[in-house]
């Protein structure tokens, strides 16, 4: 989630988001069950964190029936917190696990695009993303694992982000998924100018083909992407999102960048009985993986993801960031992250948290994981 936890509005980039997010993906069968997304726990949920001054919502209709929960229960709440009170943000051209799921069409767009807004009950949205676009734009990269800070140096060439790979006169031939990435874009645009949508961004994993769709968006349509978000980059584990926003923000001319799951997908999660951390399903590598239990138990089972999260926030609106978390685990997941944005923002435990943050950060720099 992003958020401004005391009540008082913090916001933070030249889109006006709060500091923390609250990431819609815990409304669907992914995070959660039936017991649960049928009860009231939803609403209360939403409730607390809207109170609590977390004041915008990202989702997607790949995340099951995320819309749908999200956008009743702020329907519920609209007495006490009207539409202008908080923001929305959704995503288009993802809607199941495969490849094969994604359809970026301009047909597909705009159907997408107005079903959101009657799930979520809404006459407009605050962002709208084109969803993991590493699965469409072709994938330009010299390895698949790894630290990839090499993209913004002496492998730019190879990512394809190199300045004469952009801003040459004679330009390129475009790809296949490059023309559907733009097709996209304007389509989004188009409802942009409608009044339906207010900001156009990218969102996905792999930071150099984030900053390649940027660049490519910049060079063939003369306007810049609004926002970019990428997840598990601006963790205890992996920082390269820091420095990646530099290039989204000067070369490619993002307005803002955002960074999502402080936890690592759940790699710097502690393990209880029901879940095991990292999660079975986590792609990280074995030597990753035991690096990040290594780290918990570093800093503490009791205290591993409170520390992750208030660095997160530190680390993110300290670069002109937005942190999005999950509430997966209801009420008690919203007081959580407000008390790791709070940590973060005090300074008279400002060398605590670094203390911790630095028994982690230890930990992966000594078993050659950082940033990878």
């Amino acid at each position: 989630m992003l958020c401004a936890c005391d009540g008082q509005g913090n916001k933070i980039g030249s889109l006006n988001l709060p500091e923390l997010i609250s990431g819609g993906g815990a409304w669907s069968h992914f995070y959660n069950n039936e017991d649960k997304l049928s009860t009231d726990i939803p609403l209360r949920t939403i409730r607390l964190a809207l109170r609590y001054g977390i004041r915008a919502f990202d989702t997607a209709p790949y995340y099951d029936n995320s819309e749908i929960i999200l956008g009743t229960v702020l329907k519920a709440l609209e007495p006490e917190f009207p539409r202008d009170s908080y923001q929305l943000i959704t995503k288009v051209g993802r809607y199941g696990p495969t490849k094969s799921d994604f359809d970026y069409s301009p047909e597909v767009i705009r159907r997408s695009v107005r079903r959101s807004l009657i799930r979520l009950n809404t006459e407009y949205l605050d962002i709208v993303y084109l969803h993991d676009v590493e699965f469409v734009a072709p994938c330009v990269s010299p390895r698949v694992e790894g630290n990839h800070e090499s993209a913004l140096g002496e492998e730019a060439a190879a990512y394809g982000v190199a300045p004469e790979q952009y801003y040459s006169d004679s330009g390129s031939s475009l790809s296949e998924g490059d023309e559907r990435v733009l097709a996209a874009i304007e389509s989004l645009r188009a409802l942009q100018a409608e009044g339906l949508i207010r900001y156009v961004g990218i969102s996905g994993l792999p930071l150099p083909a984030l900053l390649r769709t940027s660049l490519l968006v910049l060079q063939h349509t003369g306007r810049p992407l609004d926002a970019v978000q990428s997840y598990a980059h601006l963790t205890l584990q992996n920082t390269t999102t820091s420095k990646f926003a530099q290039a989204l923000r000067s070369r490619a001319q993002v307005r803002q960048v955002l960074a999502a799951s402080p936890l690592g997908m759940g790699l710097l999660s502690p393990s209880s009985p029901a879940h095991s951390s990292p999660p079975v399903w986590h792609p990280a590598s074995e030597k990753v993986r035991e690096a990040a239990r290594e780290a918990v138990r570093a800093i503490g089972e009791n205290e591993s993801a409170l520390v992750a999260v208030a660095w997160s926030v530190l680390e993110a609106t300290t670069t002109t960031m937005t942190t999005r978390e999950g509430g997966g685990k209801g009420g008690k997941g919203v007081h959580a992250a407000v008390a790791a944005w709070r940590w973060a923002k005090d300074e008279t435990r400002r060398e605590e948290l670094e203390r911790k943050a630095a028994l982690a950060r230890g930990v992966f720099e000594r078993t050659g994981t950082p940033d990878g």
